[in-house]
């Protein structure tokens, strides 16, 4: 007799895309990877349920709307040109070290515009023993400035990682949708192709 369910056994591949709606339609842009996954947390937001009474009871109900949440992506640490799409910040600038070593530097103030995105993603499951890879995208969100944490090395390296939180919206679309999910796929390599469709990433 075949399981009746899957265990989530992975997270892996989080893409980061550039949201943008043209009355109603929804395009990204400027579509990549986040970083290396660690973990993944969502967190929704339902109202609660609106119930109608007749005959003392409870006779029709309708069921709480999604009206938003947060998402949690643990992550091994972003690299600057993925810190500043998702963060919204201007161009690095150039300062001089030495007598010739030129370093790019990112500044956080009053010119940070955080953008809405798309959050991508790949859960991996299991079921009787048959791995399978579930492409999810949150379609409209917004990154929080997030936090830094660090701590010395003792005797043997303490693996460190990155927080990231973001804002969960309903997109613009006429479904107002939140989250896509898309079936299963045979392989990572598959699911990613299905997340990058998905996100309108076209670079390879």
């Amino acid at each position: 007799m075949a399981a009746a369910g899957k265990v989530c056994t992975g997270f892996s591949k989080p893409y980061v895309a550039i949201y943008h709606n043209n009355g109603g339609n929804v395009t990204y842009s400027k579509g990549q990877i986040l970083a290396r996954g660690v973990s993944v947390s969502i967190e929704p937001e339902v109202a609660d349920d609106n119930t109608f009474y007749a005959d003392n009871i409870a006779s029709e109900t309708s069921p709480g709307v999604f009206t938003g949440g947060n998402v949690t992506l643990t992550v091994d640490g972003l690299l600057q040109e993925a810190e500043q799409m998702i963060m919204g910040l201007s161009a690095p600038e150039e300062i001089t070290v030495g007598e010739s070593q030129k370093v790019e530097v990112l500044s956080y103030g009053d010119k940070t515009n955080i953008p809405y995105m798309g959050i991508g993603f790949i859960a991996r499951y299991q079921s009787d023993g048959v791995e399978s890879f579930s492409p999810i995208v949150l379609t409209k969100a917004r990154f929080q400035t997030s936090s830094l944490e660090a701590e010395t090395q003792e005797e043997e390296i303490s693996w460190q990682t990155q927080e990231l939180t973001a804002t969960l919206m309903r997109d613009d679309t006429p479904n107002h949708n939140w989250k896509k999910v898309a079936a299963d796929q045979s392989t990572e390599e598959e699911a990613e192709a299905v997340i990058r469709a998905m996100l309108g990433v076209t670079s390879v």
